[in-house]
């Protein structure tokens, strides 16, 4: 099936009922498809056709949901990019995953410089467009196709970018049926979203979490999807109130954040029924803390980017055992393997392999990474965990040196590639540090060509010029050496940062 055919299915049963909402204005679901099908007519008389890949670099504002339906019924690949993503990043996705045209949104903070800058470097045609995506004159111009573009299950929907602490990033190449089990798991066994529920959308919708229980899932049951462009604590307690939030989707930060808003005691958050957690581990005490003040229960659970993302939940009718990220959803099975991918006795720690109709298809255009993460049709997702007796799973530590920072990515490699770049560096080590609001902040040690010289000020901004804003490390020490080991590798977990001042 095209996961488009969800957006006509529920926009015929509820052509009035409201899609999306932002600010003041509210979409209905029969305006959300007419701005999709005409989109679609757009992309196919500018050369979009099936199985190119369309590049979207925008907010959670409509116009993400709007072109991203779009391609998705002219029967194109989704390439999501983060907004903060600098020229050269951009370009990457653009050179790696051979974008035919991407959109960009006119409100960030360069204008969508960095995008047009990346277009013209990779001959890639850029869009810049506003909230409600491309001009109503434009569309009106156009001929929609008639229907979804038949795709088969297997056919590529979204191309998104992970990685893992080396080389650069992968394009987890997840299909209609991914997405589409994916979110219909969402819908029945965790969300239970019907077409009275109202969901937060301030998860990012280049985010496969956001992308999936936000916007896949409230188009598929006919919720309402409330968009935030950018998470701010006092803003998202408002827009519950004002909206009548029902389920609320966040990461561990988002949830502190509520928890400790000035003034949240003022606002009406009685609408809340249900809150998710994903992305990394809650705090038990934030999570105690939150349902005790805001009165709604909190379920955990645990995905990636190439699971589409759903592995594992506290289903809403189990026991929940905070701290745990539950049991297996339905279609997926989990085991606990050893280096050798043998299953480890109950209780104790292994890697998480998972297999399901959530599984990606493989690593765009990379045989040999796809056949090391999927050797024997179990995908391996690098989290070290166990099972307990009852069979719900733990997350003990990451296998990878993946750093979290406020729920978003960080990949150690990426941001020392960058700091290499400058002379003065010899040596370098990128490592988490615990943060107590944003779970983990991005640290480097840098050691020096003997006889340079270069403070950790100026390879601050080196950095942040050459990476998303959220990647650059905000602490950096110098340091005569870094700790190796018998072949001369790097020990990032020997890497320690000095005391703050």
């Amino acid at each position: 099936m095209n996961l488009a055919e969800n957006l006509v299915r529920t926009a015929a049963e509820r052509p009035e009922a409201p899609a999306l909402v932002a600010g003041p204005v509210t979409v209905s679901y029969q305006q959300f498809l007419e701005a999709v099908r005409r989109g679609a007519g757009w992309l196919r008389a500018n050369g979009v056709q099936p199985g190119d890949r369309v590049g979207l670099i925008l907010p959670n504002v409509p116009a993400f949901p709007a072109i991203c339906y779009a391609a998705l019924y002219a029967g194109a690949t989704v390439v999501p990019m983060n907004p903060l993503l600098t020229e050269r990043e951009v370009g990457y996705y653009f050179s790696d995953a051979g974008v035919r045209l991407a959109f960009a949104f006119e409100q960030l903070p360069d204008g969508g410089a960095a995008a047009l800058a990346a277009g013209r470097a990779e001959d890639v045609p850029v869009t810049v467009v506003g909230p409600f995506g491309l001009p109503l004159d434009e569309l009106a111009s156009v001929d929609p196709p008639a229907g979804p573009e038949p795709r088969a299950d297997e056919d590529l929907a979204v191309l998104l970018y992970t990685s893992g602490t080396t080389g650069r990033p992968k394009g987890a190449e997840l299909t209609h049926h991914n997405l589409a089990s994916n979110a219909a798991t969402a819908a029945a066994e965790l969300l239970r979203t019907g077409q009275t529920d109202v969901v937060m959308g301030c998860l990012p919708l280049f985010h496969v979490f956001g992308l999936t229980c936000g916007l896949n899932t409230s188009v598929l049951t006919g919720a309402c999807l409330a968009l935030l462009p950018r998470f701010d604590p006092v803003a998202a307690l408002e827009l519950i109130q004002e909206h009548r939030v029902t389920v609320f989707e966040g990461v561990p930060t988002m949830y502190s954040a509520l928890l400790h808003a000035p003034g949240a005691e003022g606002y009406d958050t009685s609408s809340l029924r249900l809150c998710i957690s994903g992305g990394s581990a809650m705090p038990v005490e934030v999570l105690h803390a939150f349902e005790r003040k805001f009165e709604a229960t909190v379920l955990e659970g645990y995905g990636l980017s190439e699971t589409s993302p759903i592995v594992s939940f506290n289903h809403p009718d189990q026991e929940r055992k905070p701290g745990s990220i539950g049991t297996p959803v339905r279609g997926v099975e989990v085991r606990i393997v050893d280096q050798g991918g043998a299953d480890v006795p109950a209780g104790e720690v292994g890697e998480l392999a998972v297999r399901g109709e959530n599984v990606m298809r493989g690593y765009w255009n990379r045989p040999e990474a796809t056949a090391e993460a999927i050797p024997d049709g179990w995908f391996r997702t690098g989290d070290l965990g166990r099972a307990d007796e009852d069979g719900y799973l733990y997350i003990v530590d990451r296998k990878k040196q993946l750093i979290i920072r406020g729920g978003y990515n960080v990949y150690p490699r990426e941001v020392e590639e960058a700091l290499h770049e400058h002379p003065a560096v010899a040596e370098v080590a990128v490592i988490g540090i615990k943060h107590p609001s944003l779970g983990e902040e991005v640290g480097a040690a840098v050691a020096l060509v003997p006889g340079a010289s270069a403070t950790p000020d100026e390879l601050r901004a080196f950095a942040k010029e050459r990476v998303a804003a959220y990647k650059y490390p905000r602490r950096i020490w110098l340091v005569d050496s870094l700790p190796k080991g018998p072949t001369g590798k790097i020990l990032h977990r020997e890497v320690t940062p000095p005391p703050e001042d």
